[in-house]
């Protein structure tokens, strides 16, 4: 009995491991909890090129973005306008609103930051992930 706990016990914490880092099936649907200073959740799995709907809820105190970074693009210091160049998407929500958007995934797989451009937000720890995968 003993000998099955040990395998059990690391595939459950696998398991974890994946549904926490978003490592779950892409999805077409999205809901995101932004608060100061962080989005729940952190990584989100899109299939390429498809259609989004993303749920924004903004349950803090302040406005916030969600911006979608292009594919290779990463935010220096803090979101600036030397950043602006290389937005993909973005959306931005007042304190105590949520909203309906939609947006068409990148065609190209791989993981694309997603920032806050409120100034220091991004220092604070804004960041998120969009992991786009091929079908």
């Amino acid at each position: 009995m003993k000998k099955y706990l040990i395998p059990v016990a690391i595939a459950i914490g696998l398991l974890l491991a994946l549904a926490a880092c978003g490592g779950g099936a892409p999805s077409t649907s999205l809901s995101v909890d932004m608060v100061e200073f962080m989005y729940n959740p952190t990584n989100f799995t899109v299939p390429a090129g498809q259609e989004i709907t993303l749920e924004l809820s903004n349950n803090g105190a302040v406005v916030h973005d969600f911006i979608i970074m292009n594919l290779g693009s990463e935010v220096g210091q803090d979101f600036g306008e030397e950043d602006q160049p290389n937005v993909y998407w973005m959306a931005e929500l007042e304190p105590g609103a949520s909203n309906t958007y939609t947006f068409t995934a990148p065609d190209q797989p791989g993981e694309y930051q997603v920032v806050c451009g409120i100034p220091g937000h991004y220092l604070a720890g804004m960041v998120a992930k969009l992991i786009v995968v091929a079908e």
